[in-house]
């Protein structure tokens, strides 16, 4: 059985954002994301205060990783971002309970992850589209439509290859 098959599509697992040493900069870049979005719903003095510091942190760990996440994309709880550079999220871009993205990965426009999608390295997803739940992106797929909940697509263009709902 493989350890993802427990992993919820619904819950967030806030473990996996958790930041666990000093460099781990892509929990970093994912910690001023929420902490500016936190900041900015308080609407009051402090809150904009706050928000200028995680303006800063974010443009700290956004140079250091060459990755631009918008600082106001909807990202669900759990997100990992396993090896984060070069990663390009448009800010119409939506993103589900404990996904994964790999490095030089790009959603490009308005994007919408299901929960417990994990996104391979290099690939590109070029909305608007949807992915389904428990999908699977290969690496260096080029995705151009929507992916049914539990498919693996790859490929130049992505294709489904195996279905597993």
């Amino acid at each position: 059985m493989n350890p993802d098959d427990n992993v919820s599509a619904t819950t967030p697992d806030w473990s996996r954002e958790t930041v666990q040493q000093v460099w781990d900069p892509g929990r970093k870049l994912l910690r001023a994301v929420r902490r500016y979005q936190s900041a900015r719903a308080r609407g009051d003095l402090i809150g904009r205060i706050g928000a200028k510091y995680w303006v800063m942190s974010h443009w700290l760990w956004s140079l250091m990783t060459q990755s631009e996440v918008h600082l106001n994309c909807d990202i669900g709880g759990g997100l990992r971002l396993t090896h984060p550079t070069g990663i390009i999220i448009h800010p119409e871009a939506k993103i589900g309970v404990n996904c994964m993205i790999f490095h030089q990965v790009t959603l490009a426009g308005a994007v919408t992850l299901g929960g417990h999608v994990d996104v391979g390295a290099g690939a590109k997803l070029i909305g608007p589209l949807s992915v389904g739940d428990h999908a699977r992106i290969g690496a260096n797929a080029v995705v151009t439509g929507d992916v049914p909940a539990g498919a693996t697509v790859a490929g130049i263009p992505a294709r489904v290859i195996s279905n597993s709902a």
